[in-house]
């Protein structure tokens, strides 16, 4: 083989990397580990999804989430104020590097607000969540009851005291 045409060959498989690489860098980072959607009956207009990510790069923050399935989508933490335990919303969820977010019922979680219609078990919702650096990303959930995806948790994990 030619000098000339293997320069040429190794010219566009190196562009070729480098795209790949600052295209998919962000998306690469942040992986959907398990989650899904709660099963709420079909007279309650909002439900809670729950999710991990794992992220395999640089400290990121979830800034939003949006579905087509509900009006709005809203970052949402668990906290105790006098042996209350009430809802509050969030600006973002930070993810540090090289980290895990555990979105679960006990803590931090996502709520579809006004549902536009009812859910059914095993229906795939879609979420865009957005990150601080601007990147989004997709992922696909199935609606779950949430006793059968508590009982897997906790085969999961031991309460120590």
């Amino acid at each position: 083989m030619e000098f000339k045409t293997l320069k040429h060959i190794f010219k566009h498989a190196f562009n070729f990397v480098l795209l790949s690489c600052t295209s998919f860098s962000v998306l690469a980072n942040v992986m959907l580990v398990d989650g899904y959607v709660r099963a709420m009956p079909p007279s309650v207009p909002n439900t809670a999804a729950y999710f991990t990510l794992m992220n395999h790069g640089a400290a990121i923050k979830l800034v939003a989430v949006e579905t087509p399935i509900a009006a709005e989508a809203q970052l949402h933490t668990l906290v105790e104020e006098d042996g209350v335990v009430k809802m509050r919303q969030q600006p973002n969820f930070a993810i540090a590097e090289h980290g895990n977010l555990n979105l679960a019922p006990s803590g931090d979680h996502i709520m579809l607000l006004g549902l536009k219609q009812p859910l059914n078990i095993g229906d795939q919702v879609d979420l865009t969540l957005t990150f601080d650096d601007g990147s989004q990303q997709l992922i696909k959930l199935r609606v779950r009851k949430q006793d059968m995806a508590q009982q897997e948790g906790d085969m999961q994990h031991h309460h120590h005291h």
